[in-house]
């Protein structure tokens, strides 16, 4: 922890315009929505992977045998064939959402990373925008 000098303590030299709240209320409302989507990506990560495993299962069943494929809430018994051409739906679905989220971090990534220059370069250390 590094102790500020006093004259550093007292430089409120520095005015907060509005157009500088917009931007720090801006900065702040992309900083959650992209927690936000970071714990979505999490959670298609780990659906993705889920299916994956399935997808290897159902590659051992019994072709004769239906399988138990849930579908929301519910089981459903399902034919191979049939339960194989959902499984490769449901993974472009969520492969799909994946990408799409993953774009939008980005574009979130870089406004935020210009509202930072900015509020950096008027601020310097009298402002914390990194967590």
């Amino acid at each position: 922890m590094r102790m500020l000098e006093q004259e550093q303590e007292n430089d409120d030299s520095t005015e907060v315009t509005w157009e500088d709240q917009q931007r720090i209320n801006t900065f702040s409302k992309l900083n959650t929505r992209i927690k936000s989507i970071e714990t979505q990506l999490e959670v298609l990560k780990q659906e993705k992977e889920a299916l994956d495993d399935l997808s290897m299962e159902l590659e051992l069943a019994d072709e004769d045998e239906p399988v138990l494929y849930k579908v929301g809430e519910a089981f459903l018994h399902l034919p191979l064939p049939r339960a194989l051409k959902r499984l490769e739906k449901d993974q472009a679905k969520i492969e799909s959402r994946f990408s799409s989220l993953t774009v939008s971090a980005e574009e979130i990534e870089r406004e935020m990373k210009l509202l930072k220059v900015t509020l950096y370069g008027k601020f310097g250390s009298s402002i914390n925008l990194d967590e």
